[in-house]
């Protein structure tokens, strides 16, 4: 099902990039980089929190449409590796992006910031008795039988990647500085840094 829309999406950042490629050597490296980005991020970004849970293979045309444009800003040639790019550029791999965006989402939805309609997707976990994890500010996790589709659900997702957090993180109550710390954790995590 959204493998049509990867592929669609693939494609259509695909070409940008490769439009702005040929045309590459008559920009400076801010101007590219600030086109690649403004097409790129628009994209990529859109409805990506929809794509959590689907394997790596569904994945990869969007990572391989970023790694293009990581390309062309860089002068990178086809064969070197991608990821020192990517971590000089400070782009978060497509998967890490998608985890950011939920993430956020998450943080709105605790924080007043997002629709009501979110919220009650939401349920903060609160144990029977005093434990340690009582002021850590968790969410209960939902269990689902069929991990297919409902493990990709905002409802378990969500929960998931939130209970996974450093506990600093949870404590955060502006938006903009929270946005920082996550894409600094998540950062360090898709790069493996310190």
């Amino acid at each position: 099902m959204f493998n049509t829309h990867i592929k669609i999406t693939g494609r259509s950042i695909y070409k940008h990039p490769r439009r702005i490629g040929r045309i590459r050597k008559y920009l400076s490296n801010d101007t590219c980089q600030t086109l690649i980005h403004a097409v790129l991020s628009a994209k990529l970004d859109y409805g990506n929190s929809l794509l959590f849970g689907l394997p790596d293979n569904s994945i990869n045309l969007l990572q391989h449409a970023q790694n293009t444009a990581a390309r062309i800003i860089t002068h990178t040639r086809k064969y070197d590796h991608i990821s020192p790019v990517l971590q000089n550029l400070h782009w978060l791999p497509v998967r890490y992006r998608i985890d950011y965006k939920l993430m956020l989402l998450t943080f709105k939805a605790l924080n007043g910031l997002a629709p009501n309609y979110i919220l009650d997707l939401l349920h903060v976990y609160t144990p029977s008795r005093c434990l340690r994890s009582s002021n850590k500010k968790l969410l209960h996790n939902t269990n689902y039988r069929q991990k297919t589709y409902c493990g990709r659900a905002f409802s378990y997702a969500a929960p998931k990647l939130w209970n996974d957090l450093p506990l600093d993180l949870h404590e955060v109550t502006d938006v903009n500085i929270f946005k920082t710390r996550l894409k600094t954790y998540l950062f360090s995590k898709a790069y493996s840094v310190g």
